[in-house]
């Protein structure tokens, strides 16, 4: 057997070895009807990836990670944010369990030993997102929201339709989805997800205008 192939072969082990390892920990600390709803975030985010050509086995771990601090009391929320530096302003303070993406990020650092950058910035961004994010991030900010358990309407199967076409209008359309829903409810809106919003809404903007021209010389 080749060096390569037994590398591929460990690879694989580790990855299933480190799932295992997840799911019992979720099993201890997570409601069974959130570990249904995590399983179809890993799920979708493995499709979203596979659409866009972009490393599954990420999108996967990602997506499993992305609510291990979800039922945290919001005082441990809020001292973990502390201890490690987090910008805390007043809305947060107000509604700490808007701090829980950011403390899965460093639960998945500490208890599973997660240094990729890449994993850890989407397990962050997945509840309020960030103007910029990359690809990965997108792909699990738009699978926690548009996952199939949330629903089946007309708009969020729109938006799923989006999503397997044009990760940055999917991101701008789905946080205006959002932003309707908590008016709806009166709650609080962070001011990073209408910044996420401005920001995927006026890349997509410019991409699409992009199109019409080319279109329109050809």
């Amino acid at each position: 057997m080749k060096a390569e192939e037994i590398s591929i072969k460990l690879e694989k082990l580790y990855l299933v070895q480190l799932k295992e390892k997840i799911l019992k920990w979720l099993s201890a600390n997570v409601p069974t009807s959130r570990i249904r709803h995590i399983l179809r975030v890993e799920k979708m985010a493995d499709e979203l990836a596979n659409y866009h050509n972009l490393n599954q086995e990420k999108a996967k771990l990602a997506g499993l990670m992305h609510d291990l601090a979800k039922y945290f009391p919001p005082e441990s929320l809020l001292q973990i944010s502390q201890s490690e530096g987090l910008e805390i302003d007043s809305i947060l303070t107000v509604c700490p369990h808007l701090l829980h993406a950011n403390v899965s990020a460093i639960v998945a650092k500490k208890e599973f030993g997660i240094e990729d950058t890449e994993i850890l910035a989407a397990i962050a961004n997945h509840t309020l997102g960030s103007p910029a994010m990359n690809q990965l991030s997108s792909i699990v900010f738009l699978a926690d929201t548009l996952e199939p358990g949330r629903g089946k309407t007309h708009e969020l199967e729109h938006l799923r339709q989006i999503a397997q076409k044009n990760l940055d209008q999917a991101v701008w359309l789905t946080c205006d989805y959002t932003i309707k829903h908590l008016l709806n409810l009166n709650s609080l809106i962070h001011p990073r997800i209408l910044l996420t919003r401005n920001w995927f809404m006026e890349k997509a903007k410019t991409h699409l205008n992009q199109q019409e021209i080319k279109q329109s010389r050809n």
